[in-house]
Parts: structure tokens; sequence; C-alpha cells
């Protein structure tokens, strides 16, 4: 067969992504913090765009300034500018820098801050050790071990690395010289004596004994015989065979297991560098007048226009010669900037579309309570708007509403149901609630199990599994009944 060329044609439809629409796209499912520094960076870097009201004195203000002459403007400005200069003393304001001034200085000294609050973070556990370990007289030595050993601690303050594993880690500061066993000991215990009292130890076990050294604790303790002789015994909460076997009555036992309860389970927890994040609503939902009203935050996004000073400048530049490039250019950054103002308000549009479906469908809830939130998919809010699911996902993802009851992310909204013998189906959230309910109000002696948990909601004709009850009691957080029983 021979090659050769040839000319076909072919019409077919396909979905084309525009750079519009995937600045649209991402607008979307930006929080608020993310699109206010979206916008900043553009305020910057966009020319054409502005920041700012556009009311009617500034309007009339600007309407007034085209019509001034030039003339008669430079004019204006000249005069303003001598009238200025006039009133100034130039020669007692540049007496100082003059040579051989003998005057006192204008400007007074200040202070610089110190040194100490200008730091941009606030110091971690390394931090704590590390300052600890250089207050220390030790030698340069057994402070680079300790550097190795602090270098090597998780943030919980357990250490990662063995003994084995911190002597060949010598290897690295002097190649075929390691670290030997008492030297790694040596600087391990110096570490375990830092502050705070259990870090730099292996497991949980030895963390309690340190932290029960650090509080004086005789060798002849309870606690320590405890956490020494029946370690397992107390993981399972096992408190008679623990009364049996270190001979004392279960009723002097209680003190004992207060006290180890009273121990860090992670040492270094306190010296955690995690910040507070405080959420800010996107929507607001308020009754006015026997109706749910919805409004959309608007605070601290800048209110965005395009420059009429460069909209006069594309109208006065030509096509031709060396002002075409600057038209170009003019006429790029004011498309992009039509195109983000466009697509802010399309955004704000569509939250307010989700969220009106949203309070449209939940309102039983937001009248009466968890108890009447109904089951709800990205489906049917994209049904009721005319909208695709993928879009609904986008906007209620890192969205929060404030309503009536309380600040929830607009996920909270969309969740399974679970059928019942009569009437609709239930919400998962609701049964987590009723679940929630039953264990507040249990025996502490006697703890429902997930079986008799099961059986009740089921009497409530909600058909559940018991794998779904301990599933449901794993996402609250709340112990098994074995953990739940109250043995003193």
């Amino acid at each position: 067969m021979a090659l050769e060329q040839r000319l076909s044609l072919k019409l077919a439809q396909k979905l084309v992504m525009t750079p519009s629409l995937q600045q649209a796209i991402k607008l979307l499912q930006m929080t608020r913090m993310e699109l206010q520094t979206v916008v900043a960076q553009e305020l910057e870097e966009n020319p054409v765009l502005e920041e700012g009201d556009e009311t009617f004195e500034s309007e009339s203000s600007s309407e007034t300034a085209e019509e001034t002459p030039e003339a008669e403007k430079e004019a204006t400005d000249e005069l303003d500018h001598q009238e200025s200069m006039d009133d100034i003393d130039l020669d007692a304001y540049f007496n100082d820098y003059l040579e051989g001034s003998t005057g006192p200085p204008v400007f007074e000294p200040r202070e610089a801050p110190p040194l100490e609050n200008t730091l941009t973070r606030e110091p971690d556990l390394y931090d704590h050790l590390l300052w600890q370990l250089h207050m220390s007289d030790v030698s340069a030595r057994q402070r680079e071990i300790a550097e190795v050993i602090i270098g090597n601690l998780e943030p919980d303050g357990f250490l990662m690395a063995s003994t084995e594993e911190l002597q060949l880690m010598g290897w690295q500061e002097v190649p075929g010289e390691a670290y030997t066993v008492q030297e790694v000991e040596e600087a391990l215990l110096l570490v375990q004596s830092f502050d705070p009292p259990g870090v730099a130890c292996h497991d949980l076990r030895e963390s309690l004994l340190r932290q029960l050294d650090a509080r004086g604790e005789p060798e002849s303790s309870l606690a320590r015989r405890v956490i020494e002789e029946t370690w397992d015994l107390f993981l399972k909460r096992q408190f008679q065979q623990i009364a049996r076997q270190v001979e004392i009555p279960l009723a002097d036992l209680e003190p004992v297991v207060d006290t180890i309860r009273g121990l860090q389970l992670r040492p270094g927890r306190k010296f955690s560098t995690e910040r507070t994040h405080y959420v800010e609503p996107d929507v607001y939902i308020a009754k006015v007048s026997g109706k749910y009203v919805i409004l959309l935050n608007d605070d601290g996004m800048p209110r965005l226009r395009i420059s009429n000073a460069y909209r006069r400048m594309l109208r006065s530049l030509v096509h031709d010669g060396k002002q075409a490039d600057a038209r170009q250019f003019i006429k790029e950054k004011l498309r992009s900037a039509m195109w983000l103002i466009k697509s802010l308000d399309q955004r704000q549009r569509t939250i307010y579309k989700v969220a009106d479906s949203i309070v449209h469908q939940q309102q039983a809830f937001l009248e009466r309570g968890i108890e009447y939130l109904r089951p709800m998919v990205l489906r049917d809010v994209a049904d009721d708007i005319g909208m695709h699911e993928s879009t609904v996902s986008r906007v209620v993802s890192n969205k929060y509403m404030h309503t009536p009851r309380g600040l929830l992310p607009m996920k909270f909204f969309f969740h399974s149901g679970i059928d019942r013998e009569y009437g609709s189906d239930i919400s998962s959230l609701t049964v987590k609630g009723k679940l929630r309910q039953f264990i507040q109000d249990e025996d502490p002696k006697r703890p429902l199990s997930d079986s008799e948990l099961t059986r009740m909601l089921q009497r409530e004709g909600i058909n559940i599994a018991r794998r779904t009850v301990a599933k449901y009691r794993d996402e609250l957080e709340v112990p098994s009944s074995t953990n739940r029983k109250q043995i003193f």
C-alpha cells in the first residue's frame, strides 16, 4: 500500500475548558480566605482593577475633573504647590542636616523592640529541649548525641529510634566511628531528665514511670507496682485481678488508678504549635417575619470595578504605531478584570441558590432540631436548582452556614438515610443523636452494649445492623461498653 496525504472534515461536539471557565470553577470551591488572597493578588497584578464603592459623589467628582481644562488644572496645582511651600520654613527644617549644626535633633531617637519580640513562631517541643540542653554543663560529645536523640522524637515526645539506631547515627558525624552504648544511654538519661517529664521514652509504660519519678514517688509505691507488674491487666481494665495480684482491697485501688490517670499520655502535647482555626460563615440564615432569609457574607471582600482612567486611555490610543502594543495590553487586562468580576458574581449567585435549596428542604430541622433532619444527597439539590452534582459539591466544599441551630458546615446537610418500618427514612445524624442520648442515660455500672443499643433502635422502628451501630459509636468517639463500665 502506498502512503498518501488526505484532507477530511470532521464535525464533533466537545467541552472546551477555557481559561475563564477554569477560573470560575476554581473560585467556586475556594474558601473566603483563599478568595480574599486571590482577589488581593489580582488587584496588585492587574492595573485595570480598582477597589472602592461607586458612589454618586465619586462619579460627580470624576465628571467634574474631566470637564476641567488641562491648563486650569495645571495652574491650580502650581498655585497650591507654591502656597504649601511658602508655609514651610525650609531653613529651620534642614538646619540640623547642615555642617556644624549644634541645635537639638528634630527627631527623637526611638528604642528598637527587643529581639525576642520578633519571633515568627512559638517555640515547640524541640526548641524547649534544645534550650535546656544548651544550658546544661555537658561535654561536646554528649551534647552532640543528645541533639541526635531530640531530633528523633515524635511531636508527642516519644523516641522513634532504638539504641542501636542511635549508635549507628554516629557514622554520619564521623565516618567509621559509631557512638557507644554507654554514651547513648548517658545522653538518653540526660534528655529524659528535661522538662516535660516522661519525654524521650520508647513507650507509654516507660513514660509513666518517668513521670512518677519526677513526682517523687517511692520505689515501693502502689502506682509504680501496678504499672511495672500488672501493665497488661491495667490496659484491659481488669482491676479486680490487679487488686488480687498486688494484695490490696479493690476500694484501695481506686486512688492508685486516679493517680495513674492524672499522668500525661503524650508528654509533648502542651508544647504543640497547632493554632486554633476560626471559622467565618459564608452564609447567614435568619428568620424574619416567619420566613427564613439568606444573607451572603461579603465582609472583608473588596468591591471591584474597572478603572475609568484606563477606559479613557483605551479610547484615546490608536491602533497603529507604538500605541498598538499598549492598547493590546490594556484590552487583555480589561478582559481579565471583567471575567474576574463576572466569576465572583456568578459564585455568589450559585452559593445563594444552593443555600436557598438547603433551607427549603431542611426547614423542619431549622424549626424543630436534629430529630427532624431529613436525608439528602447532592442530587436532590442539583435537581432542585438545575445544576450538576459536581457544581453543588464544589459549592458546599469548605463553606459554612450560620443557622438558628448553630454554625454548621454546608456538608452537614448531606448524608444517607436509614429505613424505618413506618414513615419516611430517618437521617443517619438523627440516629447518632439517639445513640448519644441512650449512652448518656445509661447506668455507668451496667453500660449498654452495641447489641442492646441495636435492639433499642429497632424497637423504635429503625432497621439498623449492629455493625452500623458500632461504626456510628466510633464516629461519635464513644468507647465500648467494656471501657465505659464504672468499676469503683
